[in-house]
């Protein structure tokens, strides 16, 4: 059963950074993605960023160039370092995997892979 542990969320100001780990186990084989999602008060989950099988990174328009995902060699922990933060980015963010990578295609209320259970990011103006 994968296992996913958030954290490093917090409050901050406007133009801040933050730095959110996941800890990721479980899996037993095959390829995953892994990413971010986050869901602000009031409105639907959305992704913000993964990490495709291979490698490649892809972001939110409104994160790019601003945040920055990533992964440590053993692909235990994945990171998402935050910078230049705006009230916008207030949600929170959730950690997710999903073997068959379906970031682009993501609905609310798609049945997807696995979730964490959230670490909280507020940014005050």
């Amino acid at each position: 059963q994968v296992k996913l542990m958030e954290s490093g969320g917090g409050s901050v100001q406007t133009e801040g950074s933050l730095r959110l780990s996941c800890v990721a186990s479980g899996f037993t084989g095959g390829t995953y993605c892994v990413g971010w999602f986050r869901q602000a008060p009031g409105k639907e989950r959305e992704p913000v960023a993964h990490i495709g099988r291979d490698g490649s990174t892809t972001y939110t328009d409104s994160v790019r160039g601003r945040f920055t995902i990533s992964q440590d060699n053993k692909k235990i922990t994945l990171y998402l370092q935050m910078n230049n933060l705006k009230p916008e980015d207030t949600a929170m963010y959730y950690c997710a995997a999903d073997r068959l990578c379906r970031w682009g295609s993501w609905y609310p209320g798609l049945r997807f892979g696995d979730w964490g259970q959230g670490t909280q990011v507020t940014v005050s103006a």
